[in-house]
This record gives structure tokens, C-alpha cells and sequence, in this order.
């Protein structure tokens, strides 16, 4: 699987587009290379071959027939090797004089010339060998035919071609090697990139991207990704120290105006205005609710995965969940049905997994009608822990599903219903820190109250995974470079100031 990975990485389809090219320049040189030496060679035993032509044409013009022939046997006679060869016969193919005995009829003819194998047939002696001849008519009805030996021109010619192919060979081989070897450099930085990147997403801010100094591409790109990050958790903490000065300055006025209100409405006779400060009194707890909710779910984003966790019974927990809120599901005279299984272990922060539980089954009871059902079950599904809540109730139309998760986004259907639209933010950041996923899917599809099931996926608690994984988070760890100094002191006395 790494290497198939490996393969579909655009640093090494850019090699691969390098060795493509590389290799088509290198088959081009070596053709040419072929080209111009075999011709060469080729163009070498022609002119021989022409050369000796000449000479015979030259005997035959100054001695005759009987001329040619005494030449042509005296060639022959210096020439044990039989390098040169020479026909001369009548027209009816009768041999004269030379070293072949009989004239080649399976000769393919080119121009003039003659390609034919040195056999027994036209009387050679010894193993088969290639020869190219030129063939013309003397006067007098004769034919001639004057050639060489090319054998070891086919030869060479052959070895040049399997080195060349192997030459290819071994182009592409190394190329291929270079592009791989490359490509599992470069993968391997920017894979350091990827994981110390998605750590500092899950919250561990204080990560920075290591370099090695070197003043590469990869390092410039670090050194800006890491003044990236020390300006946004500069300005984060500017923005934590201006929320908390707000939870501060807010919370306490709200506090006290709400102690002021149940005052007023314990020392009031009158019942109008006890109603009056009754719902001021309730106005103020959703305000104060409201406010603590939205520090909740922004401690939580910041927060990362950097919960306190624990080995925990995801299904105990929700059975404790169940009791709480079955008797608020009597009162609404719902159905209330648990198939929750006990075995189901994760590891994670079982406060923060409870309070996600709670939203989940409230949000389920709130916004079923009257004799409604409610469902919650816990499972092992496909190796992953799932919590699944689904009701009966008005569900959440196709096109909204991806944006419950938003602060205060709340369903048109719902808006006349109490709540602040932050149950389900609070769902996701929960969620979020556990590694999980969150589907949403009408319960009966089709309906005019489809109702909603929402299924919550955690990864189950496995020693040796849990091991594995804490063994990997050390060695990111010691990888990764903390930030410098001078950002911390100014973000320190930022949050102090």
C-alpha cells in the first residue's frame, strides 16, 4: 500500500515525466549513434566491394575474358579466407572462375546489390555465413558477381543492437530508481509536514514544523509555515484574553442582575409583576447557559485533543445517560428503548463524552412530540465504537444536516422551540477531540416527520493500537520543534496584560 501511495505522489509522476523524457533523449543519441555506425560500416564494404570492381573492370578492358578470369583466380588464391568473393559464369549460370561454385538463386536483390547466406548451395564450405554481393553482365553473355564477407558486420551490427537495447534497459531501470528514490525523499518530508500539520489542527498549538537546516524549498516552507503559526497563536491568545476579559466583565453583571430579579421576585406581592420577574429570571439563566455553552465549545476547539483520557465503557456511560433523562421521556409520555451494549470500550475524557450524550439525548427529547419513541444504542460496528440516538420526531431536512453543527444555526422547524442552537457545536467539538465522525440520516425517510438518527463513530480502545499510537505521538514529538522563545514571552505577556 506505501508504494501504491508512493506511485500516485506528484513528486514522483514528475520523475516519471523526467524519465520519460530522459529516455527519449537517450533512445534518440543511441539511434543516431546506431545509425550513423552502421551505415558507416555498411558504406565501408560497399566502396571495398566498388573498388574491387573497378580493378576487375579495368583487367577485363586491357586482357579480355582470359584476363579477367586469371585475375579473378589469382584474387582467389591470395584470399584464403575467402573474404572476397567472385563469380563469374555464362549466362546460363556456368561457373568460369571465383570461389563460389554456384550462383545464389535465393538472393533478395536491392539496387544492384545481393544479400544472400554462404552456404553449401553455392558450394562454401564451412558454417553459414551472410554475404553482400554487386552482380552486372560482362560482354559476351557473362555474369559477374563480386562480394564480401559481411558476417562480422551483421555481428557487430547485432551487438551494437542488444547494447543499445540493454543500454535502455538500463536507463530506464536506473531512472525509474532515481525517480522512486526521489520521490520517497521528498514524500518523506512533506509527510512530516502532513502529520505534524493535522497534530497542531487537533490542538497541540505549541507543535512546529521541524527543519534541517539545509535553506532548501522545504525548509523555506516550514520557516514560513512556522511564522504562520506563531502569528495565529499570537493572535489567538489576544482573542482568548479579550474572551476571557468579556467572561469576566459579562458574567458577573449577569450573575448579579439574575440574583437581583429572584430578589425582586421573592419580595414582590403583586402576581403580575412576580410573572414579570419570574421570566426575567429565566431570560437571565438562558443568557448565563448561553454564555457558558459558547466558553465551553471555544475551550473545547482550542482544547485539541489534549482531553484527559481514560479507558472508559462507552456503553455504562450512556446507560448512566439513559436514567438521567428516562424519567424527563415519562413525563412526555415517550418510548423510551436502550439496546446498549457493555463491551463497547474507547479511550477518552468520560466527562466531556458524557456532556456530548446528555445534548444528544436531550436534543432527542425535546424535539419528539408527545407519545413520540426515542431510541439509543451503543455497538461495535466495523471495528469502531457507534452511539447511535434517533427519535421520532420532525428531523432535519436533506439540505440543513451540514449546518446543525454551526453555532446558534437552528432548523426553521425548531426556532419556535427553547434552546440556542449550540447542543449540537458542542456535539462536534466533542467529537472532534475523540477522533470520531458524526452521520446524520432520517429515521423513516419519506414521511412528513421523518425523525433523525444520528450516529456518533469512535474509534474502540485496543492496548496494542493505544500503545502504537502513543509510541508514534512521542517520536512526532521529538520531531517536532517547539516555538521559539521570543513568541512565547510575547504571548505571555499578552495573556497577562
Amino acid at each position: 500500500m506505501k508504494i501504491l501511495s508512493q506511485l500516485k505522489t506528484s513528486t514522483f509522476q514528475l520523475a516519471l515525466l523526467y524519465m520519460v523524457v530522459f529516455a527519449t533523449s537517450v533512445f534518440l543519441l543511441l539511434a543516431f549513434i546506431y545509425w550513423r555506425t552502421a551505415g558507416f560500416m555498411t558504406e565501408q564494404t560497399d566502396e571495398t566491394i566498388e573498388a574491387e570492381i573497378a580493378g576487375l573492370a579495368e583487367q577485363y578492358r586491357g586482357r579480355g575474358v582470359n584476363g579477367l578470369i586469371t585475375i579473378i583466380r589469382e584474387r582467389v588464391a591470395r584470399d584464403p579466407n575467402a573474404k572476397s568473393l567472385y563469380l563469374l559464369a555464362t549466362d546460363d549460370y556456368l561457373k568460369l572462375a571465383g570461389n563460389l561454385s554456384t550462383w545464389p538463386e535465393e538472393a533478395q536483390i536491392q539496387n544492384g546489390w545481393i544479400n544472400f547466406t554462404l552456404d553449401d548451395k553455392v558450394g562454401w564450405k564451412g558454417s553459414e555465413r551472410l554475404a553482400r554481393a554487386r552482380v552486372f553482365e560482362v560482354q559476351g553473355g557473362l555474369r559477374l558477381l563480386v562480394g564480401r564477407d559481411v558476417q562480422e558486420l551483421t555481428t557487430l551490427k547485432r551487438l551494437i543492437e542488444r547494447a543499445i537495447n540493454w543500454g535502455m534497459g538500463i536507463t530506464l531501470a536506473l531512472a525509474l530508481l532515481g525517480g522512486f528514490m526521489m520521490s520517497r525523499s521528498t514524500t518523506k518530508r512533506i509527510e512530516v509536514i502532513n502529520a505534524i500539520s493535522r497534530r497542531i489542527m487537533n490542538g497541540h498549538l505549541s507543535l512546529r514544523i521541524p527543519t534541517r537546516g539545509t535553506n532548501d524549498d522545504f525548509d523555506q516552507l516550514a520557516d514560513n509555515l512556522n511564522q504562520m503559526l506563531d502569528r495565529i497563536v499570537y493572535l489567538m491568545e489576544g482573542i482568548r484574553h479579550v474572551s476571557d476579559s468579556i467572561a469576566h466583565d459579562l458574567r458577573t453583571p449577569l450573575t448579579r442582575l439574575r440574583n437581583q430579579l429572584e430578589n425582586t421576585l421573592m419580595a414582590v406581592d403583586n402576581d403580575e409583576a412576580r410573572d414579570q420577574a419570574a421570566k426575567a429570571v429565566s431570560e437571565a439563566d438562558q443568557l448565563l447557559a448561553t454564555f457558558n455553552a459558547l466558553l465551553r465549545i471555544a475551550r473545547l476547539e482550542t482544547r485539541g485533543n489534549a482531553a484527559d483520557k481514560t479507558v472508559i465503557s462507552l456503553g455504562e456511560l450512556v446507560a448512566d445517560a439513559c436514567e438521567l433523562y428516562e424519567a424527563v421521556a415519562e413525563d412526555k409520555d415517550q418510548a423510551f428503548e436502550q439496546a446498549i451494549s457493555m463491551e463497547v470500550k474507547i479511550e477518552g475524557d468520560r466527562d466531556l463524552l458524557f456532556q456530548m450524550v446528555s445534548n444528544l439525548i436531550d436534543n432527542a427529547i425535546k424535539y419528539t412530540p408527545e407519545q413520540g419513541d426515542i431510541r439509543v444504542a451503543v455497538e461495535e460496528l466495523e471495528g469502531e465504537a457507534v452511539l447511535e440516538v434517533s427519535d421520532s420526531g420532525i428531523g432535519i431536512p436533506d439540505s440543513e444536516k451540514d449546518n446543525v453543527f454551526q453555532r446558534f444555526y437552528r432548523v426553521g422547524k425548531s426556532r419556535s422551540l427553547p434552546g440556542n442552537g449550540l447542543g449540537l457545536s458542542l456535539v462536534s467539538a466533542v467529537t472532534e477531540i475523540h477522533q470520531g465522525r458524526i452521520e446524520l440520516s432520517d429515521r423513516r425517510p419519506g414521511e412528513e416527520n421523518p425523525g433523525l438518527r444520528v450516529q456518533v463513530f469512535l474509534p474502540l480502545y485496543r492496548p496494542i493500537r493505544g500503545k502504537a499510537l502513543r509510541v508514534q505521538e512521542q517520536a512526532l514529538q521529538a520531531g517536532a520543534v517547539e516555538p521559539d522563545e521570543k513568541e512565547t514571552q510575547q504571548e505571555s505577556s499578552l495573556s497577562q496584560s
